[in-house]
């Protein structure tokens, strides 16, 4: 035991001197304080393809001065650091620096890296470069699923690789001027080649409007909206949204200006006439038997939507038309529009269940326009009992509690190439 510890005594006192001490007690990674000098003006970061120049600006904000005693053996000191290993708080230093050693200790300056600026950086160029993955999407073709849009992969910046890469970077001294970051692929969910695992075998319900009568603008916007759920898949145990699949509704998105029921009035907006899909939808729903979990009727009757209680109106981000795919496979939406009539056809796998619709009938019509319906739905099992039953109640007010705005731009002659029934409609819809 004796010469156990005379050999770690020697040990401490002779060896680690040299090699612990002989350069200094800067902690691993400070970097150099002139090192935004040594670096190229540009540095490119390379992701998935893409190029993501920064400059030496933004390479300094993930980095903080430090200040750090250190010992070198070529310099010397007129004060003694007698504290400078109470300074360091390492149990090496005090068994092994010795005293003479105080007088080459100096003060040094270097730069560390700041993780949570350095990691806000990634996350923000994540933002940039990260791609999403595409979902394949289907059509019905001559009685077949076909795809119309192929699947492609997703991709994501691997942040955490790429700090680590960063770090290194700074920390090597033949700097160059591009790099590239690492990325993780992504998988959709739906690829092209799953046709066959979907189970889309058959027609299981169909929603139809007519929105005859309709400005020019309205039926832009339907015809934009419609063409957001073609092809749209909803898997098993799936709940859709409306309005999520919707996206944005703006000019930027290809929508124009017409009215819609806002508040106590109705007035232009972008998207007017949207509701005249979420109505179809509602009805492809309905009549396919799936359950419903959000809907709401318009605030009073509007023609475009007869019969009413058979309606659903939507507006970025409430109210929202939500259903629920409670059958074993997928549900393909497929949308078209034909002449003034707007159809929603869902195909799945039948299931066996039988659909019964009870209305809409009407319960109170007031001579100002409002009136009470009552909408039902019976979904029987394939023996013909009962599994469920939901009932919707509408409440509309009288038309007359929205005032429309001034009818500078509303037609006063039919067109040459409308029925005499569509004119009657639009006169109906605009008061004329």
């Amino acid at each position: 035991m004796r010469y156990i510890k005379l050999a770690l005594f020697l040990f401490c006192f002779t060896i680690l001197p040299e090699n612990v001490f002989a350069g200094n007690f800067l902690p691993e990674k400070c970097l150099p304080a002139n090192i935004l000098e040594t670096l190229p003006a540009d540095l490119n970061l390379a992701v998935n393809g893409f190029s993501y120049p920064i400059g030496k600006s933004e390479i300094s904000a993930w980095l903080e001065g430090q200040s750090r005693l250190a010992y070198d053996k070529n310099y010397f000191s007129e004060i003694e650091n007698n504290n400078f290993c109470k300074y360091e708080k390492s149990l090496v230093c005090r068994l092994s620096f010795s005293y003479k050693n105080q007088a080459h200790i100096k003060k040094r300056e270097c730069l560390k890296i700041k993780d949570t600026a350095l990691n806000s950086f990634l996350e923000d160029l994540a933002r940039k470069s990260n791609k999403d993955p595409l979902d394949a999407k289907f059509k019905i073709e001559n009685g077949k699923v076909v795809a119309f849009s192929l699947s492609a992969l997703g991709t994501r910046l691997d942040t955490k690789k790429s700090a680590d890469i960063l770090k290194n970077y700074l920390a090597d001294k033949n700097f160059s001027s591009s790099l590239e970051l690492p990325i993780e692929k992504i998988q959709p969910e739906i690829t092209s080649n799953s046709i066959n695992d979907l189970g889309i075998t058959s027609l299981i319900g169909e929603g139809k409007s007519n929105f005859a009568g309709s400005p020019k603008n309205r039926i832009f916007n339907i015809k934009v909206a419609t063409d957001r759920f073609n092809g749209t898949l909803i898997k098993p145990g799936e709940e859709f949204s409306f309005v999520k699949i919707l996206g944005e509704v703006d000019g930027e998105h290809g929508y124009l200006p017409e009215l819609v029921i806002k508040h106590d009035k109705t007035e232009p907006e972008f998207g007017g006439g949207i509701c005249q899909v979420s109505t179809t939808a509602f009805r492809a729903a309905i009549y396919s038997g799936l359950k419903i979990t959000a809907r709401r009727n318009h605030a009073y009757p509007v023609s475009y939507y007869n019969p009413q209680g058979m309606d659903a109106t939507v507006y970025i981000p409430q109210p929202d038309l939500r259903f629920l795919n409670d059958t074993p496979k997928y549900i393909l939406i497929e949308t078209k529009i034909e002449g003034k009539e707007l159809f929603f056809n869902f195909y799945g796998t039948a299931d066996g269940r039988k659909v019964n619709i009870i209305g809409p009938k009407i319960l109170e019509k007031n001579p100002d326009g409002s009136m009470k319906t009552i909408l039902t739905q019976q979904i029987l099992d394939a023996n013909g009992n009962l599994i469920r039953e939901d009932i919707f109640n509408s409440n509309y007010d009288s038309p007359n509690k929205y005032p429309h705005p001034g009818t500078e731009n509303v037609l006063t002659e039919k067109p040459k190439d409308w029925s005499n029934k569509e004119w009657k409609n639009y006169k109906k819809a605009h008061g004329l």
